[in-house]
């Protein structure tokens, strides 16, 4: 059952509400029918408050914040929110991330589920379903700065929409990038190795995924090591103090498409720095909602590079929770949860 078909059996509009685990959510995931859903969900008209911008809410004495996601995507079965939840206790920084989903078609609450690998999944599904319509057809070689899940799952997503002859990757523990490309290179039947220096890994490459930020928050990717063709995946700058590209990467592209332009513009750490460099971004800066419906072609000169762009999205978190739901009640895995909202009826 597709999470973007409203249609509801009797049977399913009384269905109680489940929880569904990150266990189970790793047990039912795939990677090309998300990213189709993805794209589905782009290609359609979006209401000005069909995603709001995100929310944080902190208290100081506290040492807790909560961070709110919200969207209403069209044409899908469900709404909702993620919740990011972080407080610095006993043993350091904590996180946890709630899904909540909501029937479209009643109400009612649907489901909780576990946003731990949501998040990682929508992410990297979000970027291939991007990457899709703008980097060429055909095989490709990937560089990969990072060696971390975001990474693992980027490069799963990429080879679920592109052929790969060779992965090169980049991080800065020898041990772990060379545990990434043997692991990654056995899992996909790709040449992959592990090499020095992000430079390294970047020149020649086809398509480049940046998916680690460095502790000093420093550009790990710069303008000069890209080649001519390529198409650049950066996600790892999503707040103001954060950075992962150089703005001469960001003067590099002729085309920068975002999953949310308003908040890549104003948030991300690597676009700010690049107006103060004299790099002007926002005529470059369209929307995935206009790449995927059309309404901006993904067609570039020889020679000219393109990026995408990612700060996250309520948006994508509800596509594939409710994908990973539906997935998950057709195999019995989600967990019925012992509970019954009052529902208030008006009119």
């Amino acid at each position: 059952m597709s999470s973007s078909n409203p249609d509801l059996s009797a049977n399913d509009t009384a269905d109680a509400p489940v929880f569904v685990s990150s266990e189970t959510a790793a047990a039912v995931f795939q990677w090309l029918p998300a990213v189709r859903a993805l794209q589905e969900t782009y290609a359609r008209p979006l209401g000005l408050q069909a995603v709001p911008r995100r929310t944080i809410a902190a208290g100081a004495a506290e040492r807790a914040s909560l961070r709110t996601m919200t969207a209403v995507p069209p044409g899908s079965r469900y709404y909702g929110a993620k919740l990011m939840g972080m407080a610095f206790g006993p043993v350091g920084r904590q996180l946890e991330y709630a899904v909540v989903l909501f029937d479209a078609t009643t109400g009612s609450l649907a489901a909780i589920v576990d946003g731990n690998l949501v998040t990682a999944y929508r992410t990297a599904a979000t970027s291939a379903a991007a990457l899709d319509r703008l980097a060429p057809s055909g095989a490709a070689r990937l560089a990969v700065l990072g060696s971390g899940l975001e990474a693992r799952m980027h490069t799963l997503a990429i080879a679920a929409v592109r052929e790969l002859q060779e992965i090169r990757v980049y991080s800065p523990t020898p041990a772990k990038r060379a545990t990434f490309a043997e692991t990654l290179g056995a899992e996909l039947g790709v040449r992959a190795h592990a090499v020095d220096s992000p430079a390294e890994a970047v020149g020649g490459a086809d398509i480049v995924l940046a998916a680690a930020r460095s502790y000093g928050e420093k550009p790990t990717l710069h303008g000069e090591w890209l080649a001519p063709h390529a198409t650049v995946v950066s996600i790892g700058s999503t707040l103001p103090d954060q950075r992962e590209v150089d703005s001469s990467v960001v003067a590099r592209a002729s085309l920068i498409v975002c999953d949310n332009v308003e908040e890549v513009l104003e948030e991300s750490g690597d676009m700010l720095t690049a107006r103060r460099d004299g790099v002007e971004p926002d005529a470059k800066c369209v929307s995935l909602n206009d790449l995927m419906s059309g309404k901006v072609t993904a067609s570039r000169r020889e020679g000219d590079v393109a990026m995408y762009k990612s700060v996250g999205s309520g948006l994508q978190d509800v596509v594939v929770a409710g994908m990973i739901l539906d997935l998950a009640r057709t195999a019995g895995l989600a967990t019925p949860l012992p509970i019954r909202f009052e529902t208030k009826r008006i009119g």
